[in-house]
């Protein structure tokens, strides 16, 4: 909620801090079927979506998030062509798979309409791509959707979902996991975003388990900062179903013929690396 006029404070639940952002304007507020979309224009952070009062995307980081959400999975990947993004409603991570060569059909499942319509909007650059010939919006139950898939129907599934309550919660569930895996072809791999490791530690060790318990053969989770996220500090969990999580093509990674703000080769090794209060967690679970 707003400090004042001048001012949007999100505050962090339970854990005694917030992060505020100086605003120029408020540009546009509308009530979906199913959140609040506010858009507001801050002095160094250029454009801010939030739903229902939670910091969404800003023009200034969200380059690190959607490509930690897309590049990770997809090199992870031996030869990614068919790839399902769950939610992604921004389209920045989207924008981020079609980078890619080598992917021959990006779907992306997204529940609410109007947060791609805003962002179409206010958020050009992110939706650049939402008219590539290989890509196909769909605005449905990601989890309905997964599913309903038939067998095999993904090389790569990302799950770019907000915080697990309301309707996403069940994007973090065994059930929802286990439908991934069956949609996944042969060396499958679903990626998701996991939270804090800061704050929700509990998440990430949860949503491994999960992972493990709908019959992903490896696990592992990827560190990276989100300034505008809670506590500054995110996580993505990556599960593959017949390889090494941990294990990448750095070759093709390291010579992408696509451009990276953040995203790279050392970048992607180095977020595989568990500080030691969660690692001592994951391996006591």
């Amino acid at each position: 909620m707003p400090l004042d006029e001048t001012w949007y404070t999100e505050q962090w639940a339970g854990q005694g801090a917030a992060i505020s952002l100086k605003l120029r304007d408020k540009v546009h507020d509308e009530q979906s079927p199913y959140q609040r979309i506010e858009i507001y224009e801050t002095e160094t952070f250029g454009t801010l979506m939030t739903l229902d009062g939670l910091v969404m995307v800003t023009d200034r980081d969200n380059f690190v998030y959607h490509e930690m959400m897309s590049h990770p999975a997809l090199f992870t990947h031996p030869d990614p062509k068919r790839v399902l993004i769950v939610g992604g409603g921004d389209c920045g991570t989207l924008h981020e798979v079609l980078k890619h060569p080598g992917v021959e059909l990006a779907e992306q499942v997204e529940l609410d309409e109007r947060v791609t319509r805003v962002a179409e909007k206010f958020f050009p650059e992110l939706c650049e791509s939402n008219h590539d010939p290989r890509a196909r919006l769909h605005f449905a139950d990601g989890i309905e959707w997964v599913a309903q898939a038939a067998p095999g129907s993904y090389d790569v599934i990302v799950i770019d979902s907000t915080d697990p309550v309301g309707p996403a919660a069940g994007l973090f569930s065994e059930s929802f996991y286990k439908n991934c895996q069956r949609a996944l072809g042969a060396r499958g791999v679903v990626v998701g975003q996991s939270e804090s490791p800061l704050f929700h530690a509990e998440l990430i060790v949860s949503v491994q388990r999960s992972l493990r318990a709908a019959g992903f053969r490896d696990v592992a989770s990827l560190f990276f900062p989100q300034c505008t996220y809670p506590s500054g500090w995110w996580s993505a969990t990556l599960a593959c179903k017949d390889g090494a999580a941990t294990e990448f093509r750095q070759q093709a990674a390291a010579a992408r013929t696509f451009p990276t703000r953040y995203y790279n080769a050392a970048i992607h090794t180095a977020a595989l690396a568990a500080p030691e209060f969660l690692a001592r967690q994951l391996h006591a679970k």
